[in-house]
């Protein structure tokens, strides 16, 4: 009997390949805890995540449009679970621990600030003299330590595996071409007390998160554009890949009304690069034959991956959204109006800590100034777009008018 054979199988467990990540053989949490009798340690986390404050913020923070320009456009919310459901599919495919990639996916964007991009570069700019900021050491600190809801213990206490792909779901942080004072000081901090490998690839679960979230991003954002009329359908001409996808609409679908035109093209761009991704991860696999997780950790690149072509493809997309949508005019105007929101704040609660709320305030008398500015930012960064906006209204006369109606060209955003 092999060693797989005569373990006990775990809650809700699912048939998994040799190199998935085991959650029988999880590294653990900082904190120790008991193991649950119903969930395994990745299902436990993936429902603290979905729990969590900063998960249901989500709902109000800025993806490209604000808030309030179209009920159907995506926020942080939605694209967080669109990129759960391609991470799950591809865990599936290719006998991943779903779980882990799930929980991996649902916290890929904890840290991101108010406002989308926008506030993250603006709250970067401000901490320039103290560490700067980074959305991805920002969902660490989250989980870690900002959170404040068990009994015994800060943050969620995630298990150390959904901690390194969190970390480390876009590659290693450490080695050639890296070097450590290029990592956020949270990662740094953590790793001194939970080292996370830094210097080694994720386990294959957070490869596949970090490819969902890409590929959620290239159909997504063309839908958004071409619903708020940024772009128009015949301008995809420009990238071959989507173009090609056009032809097959148009000969399979002759005279199709402009709106399902869109929606056709979006499904089948998560489809073509699921599908990729599923073949070229397989190809990976075949070559590299990894007997562990260990395998794949200590493989020289990623295993889960685009094809070279496909990689092209979305390379393409993702210049052609630059150019036409997050660089259009109407966009910078709204993004400029937003960043002076958030830098207006930071000056403000820095200058004078005793405006934010009592609990993060507290502590704060008589500390050094990168103490005061880390924890200003963490609560600037966890506000939504609308607090940010009314935090703004009661500290100055006059706050930027951040409704913007993009161009629509009258196609419909979604079904009533």
């Amino acid at each position: 009997m092999s060693q797989d054979e005569k373990r006990a199988p775990q809650p809700g467990e699912r048939w998994r390949a040799p190199y998935a990540t085991d959650p029988a053989a999880s590294r653990g949490r900082l904190i120790p805890e008991p193991g649950s009798p119903t969930r395994s340690p990745f299902q436990r986390d993936r429902d603290r995540i979905i729990h969590s404050t900063a998960f249901r913020r989500l709902k109000h923070k800025t993806q490209v449009f604000v808030h309030h320009e179209g009920d159907h456009y995506r926020t942080r919310l939605t694209h967080t679970l669109e990129v759960s459901q391609i991470a799950r599919a591809l865990a599936r495919a290719l006998g991943l621990d779903e779980d882990l990639a799930e929980a991996l996916a649902l916290s890929h964007d904890l840290g991101h600030t108010c406002f989308g991009h926008t506030g993250e570069d603006a709250l970067d700019a401000c901490m320039a003299d103290f560490g700067g900021f980074d959305h991805n050491a920002q969902a660490l600190r989250i989980v870690t330590r900002l959170e404040r809801r068990y009994a015994g213990f800060d943050g969620l206490n995630l298990a150390w595996e959904t901690l390194e792909g969190l970390v480390k779901h876009n590659g290693p942080l450490l080695g050639p071409g890296a070097h450590g004072e290029d990592i956020p000081a949270a990662i740094r901090e953590y790793d001194a007390i939970n080292p996370l490998d830094l210097a080694r690839y994720a386990g294959p679960e957070a490869q596949a998160a970090a490819l969902a979230d890409d590929i959620a991003y290239d159909s997504h954002d063309l839908d958004d554009g071409l619903r708020a009329g940024l772009f128009e359908l015949a301008d995809l001409a420009e990238v071959p890949f989507l173009a090609g996808l056009l032809n097959e609409i148009a000969a399979l679908h002759p005279g199709l009304e402009s709106s399902r035109v869109i929606h056709e093209l979006a499904r089948r761009v998560i489809t073509r690069f699921v599908e990729d991704v599923i073949g070229e991860s397989g190809r990976r696999l075949a070559a590299l034959a990894p007997q562990s997780v260990e395998d794949i950790r200590g493989a020289a690149g990623p295993v889960v991956a685009f094809s070279p072509a496909m990689a092209a493809a979305d390379a393409d997309i993702k210049r052609f959204l630059f150019a036409r949508m997050y660089r259009h005019p109407g966009v910078i105007d709204v993004r400029r109006r937003a960043a002076r929101i958030v830098e207006d704040l930071f000056r403000a609660f820095r200058a004078d800590p005793s405006r934010m709320p009592e609990e993060w305030r507290a502590g704060l008398e008589g500390a050094s100034e990168p103490k005061v500015a880390r924890r200003v930012a963490d609560y600037i960064a966890g506000m939504t777009d609308t607090y940010a906006a009314l935090a703004h209204r009661r500290l100055y006369a006059e706050t930027p008018d951040l409704h913007w109606t993009p161009p629509s060209r009258g196609l419909p955003l979604a079904e009533p």
